[in-house]
């Protein structure tokens, strides 16, 4: 098996360390693909210029236009790459053409001869519009094939990728995810996704990639093919994809397309060139309309390359800060496809935090009601449903609004408050609870507030209504399975404090007392 090492994590995130014969690779990594016969930027350049370590290539079209020399000198030298080299194994062709000129031995054989780093057998793709029964058949050839290559394989020092397929049939996916899982590969992709991204249909693609996560082994790297545009790479970084590859990058530059990170834009139709990339910062968008056809594709392959790469930093960068949830975000509002995949997530939301790290090194923002989808939202809420209880002396519960842990109970006036409480009730401090509310959290018991993150955090105020509807919903939860004698809330007249306890009041009016401060 692979030698992978997770080194951070971060939502599904991690960035490790795959070993392979040519070397270690850092996880999450771009892999572009190259195509010799069009290939604009070579891989020696990829090495040098750009520090790329992994790149994929198409066994299949080396297989037909240079099989000879590539078994002789080995893809390595063929490519002239000193890095990390995966194969795939001609399935993408079968999709465009319905079969190729190859068997899935002859395929395994040639990724063997040619010495690649990680091979890919040669699975049957679903593809997009297949029909179940169509669907079905791929799985089970896929697996079929799959269980094969014990036999066919000779050399133990290449890593073997195990294609997930199923489509858009998620219990298919996951009927395939199991099979692959129960067999000796190192690495599992998910296969054919690229016309579900291609109609951003980034909602499905999540779904697709969680199930076919929660159905192998999270010690196997996870590869998704053909993952295209940059702006979607901190959403599958997020999901778990530590490898993607894309040709994107070049086929977008032979259209005269500029990547950026929110989007791509046709070159005549730019006044700037948003970006400082070392292609970029000395020219302007006409500079590029005045070279030679040849020229000016080669020199977008280069911006466009520019711009990949440095967003596989920035989304590290994110990782190891603990704020890939807050890059994210950002990146989701760069399109309304990506943001409503963001908000799919909510439907994967135990997944989530259970493989999240619970405290990080830097405290969290939060600006709307998507961000109830994030693991430390989820990790309270079932923390205070199955591991707390209110203190058993606690005679009176007093909810005040948070304004941070400290500020809010040293306030002068929550302080008369509580010793008004206190007079009526005729009973000592220490049998009065008090429990902050406030976004996005719901509610706080004071005695844990300074636990991470519960005082390690931001919100953009006023809160929106769903997110003032969680914080209410939280409130009623805990009072209503309460066993105080008195119950007080405290809100500021003329914000969103009453709104919640507008919300309060329509289902536990008879146990709570509310008092506007």
């Amino acid at each position: 098996m692979a030698e992978f090492e997770v080194r951070n994590r971060d939502l599904l995130a991690r960035i490790g360390r795959i070993k392979t014969k040519s070397g270690s690779i850092e996880t999450p990594a771009f892999l572009p693909v190259i195509n010799m016969a069009k290939q604009t930027v070579t891989p020696r350049e990829l090495w040098e210029e750009f520090g790329c370590r992994i790149l994929i290539t198409n066994a299949y079209i080396v297989k037909k236009q240079q099989a000879e020399a590539a078994v002789k000198v080995g893809i390595h030298k063929l490519l002239d790459f000193p890095g990390v080299i995966m194969t795939d194994s001609g399935a993408y062709q079968i999709l465009e053409y319905g079969d190729i000129e190859a068997t899935p031995e002859e395929i395994v054989r040639f990724q063997e001869d040619i010495g690649t780093d990680i091979a890919t057998i040669l699975d049957v793709p679903t593809g997009w519009k297949a029909s179940r029964e169509h669907a079905e058949y791929t799985v089970k050839e896929t697996v079929k094939r799959a269980r094969e290559l014990e036999e066919l394989r000779s050399k133990k020092d290449i890593l073997w990728v195990g294609p997930i397929q199923g489509g858009r049939y998620l219990d298919l996916i996951a009927k395939s995810a199991r099979e692959m899982n129960n067999l000796s590969f190192d690495i599992h992709a998910l296969g054919s996704p690229t016309p579900v991204m291609e109609q951003y249909l980034f909602d499905l693609l999540v779904d697709m990639i969680i199930t076919a996560k929660m159905n192998v082994s999270s010690s196997r790297p996870f590869h998704l093919f053909g993952a295209g545009h940059p702006f979607m790479f901190a959403l599958a970084v997020a999901l778990g994809c530590d490898l993607f590859d894309s040709a994107a990058y070049n086929i977008f530059a032979k259209d005269d397309r500029y990547l950026t990170t929110y989007g791509t834009i046709r070159l005549e139709e730019l006044e700037y060139l948003p970006c400082s990339c070392p292609v970029c910062y000395k020219r302007d968008p006409q500079d590029f309309l005045d070279m030679p056809k040849n020229e000016r594709e080669a020199e977008l392959t280069r911006h466009n390359l520019h711009v990949c790469f440095a967003e596989i930093r920035r989304v590290k960068q994110a990782i190891i800060e603990g704020r890939l949830w807050e890059y994210l975000i950002m990146r989701a509002h760069g399109h309304p496809s990506l943001l409503q995949a963001v908000k799919k997530i909510k439907d994967y939301g135990e997944i989530l935090e259970r493989h999240s790290p619970v405290s990080k090194r830097s405290g969290l923002f939060f600006f709307s009601s998507v961000d109830l989808a994030r693991p430390e939202i989820i990790r309270h809420r079932k923390r205070m449903s199955e591991r707390y209880e209110q203190p058993e002396d606690a005679e009176a519960l007093i909810l005040l609004p948070s304004l941070s842990p400290r500020l809010t109970v040293k306030k002068k006036k929550y302080k008369k408050i509580i010793a008004k409480v206190r007079e009526e009730l005729r009973i000592n401090k220490d049998r009065i609870h008090i429990c902050l509310y406030a976004p996005p959290f719901g509610i706080v018991p004071q005695e844990i507030s300074d636990i991470y993150p519960l005082s390690q955090y931001e919100f953009a105020s006023p809160p929106d209504v769903e997110t003032i509807e969680y914080v209410a919903q939280r409130i009623v939860e805990y009072v209503e399975k309460s066993r105080y004698k008195k119950i007080v809330m405290v809100l500021e007249p003329g914000t969103w404090q009453e709104r919640i306890a507008d919300i309060c009041a329509e289902k536990v009016m008879k146990k709570m007392e509310f008092l506007k401060a």
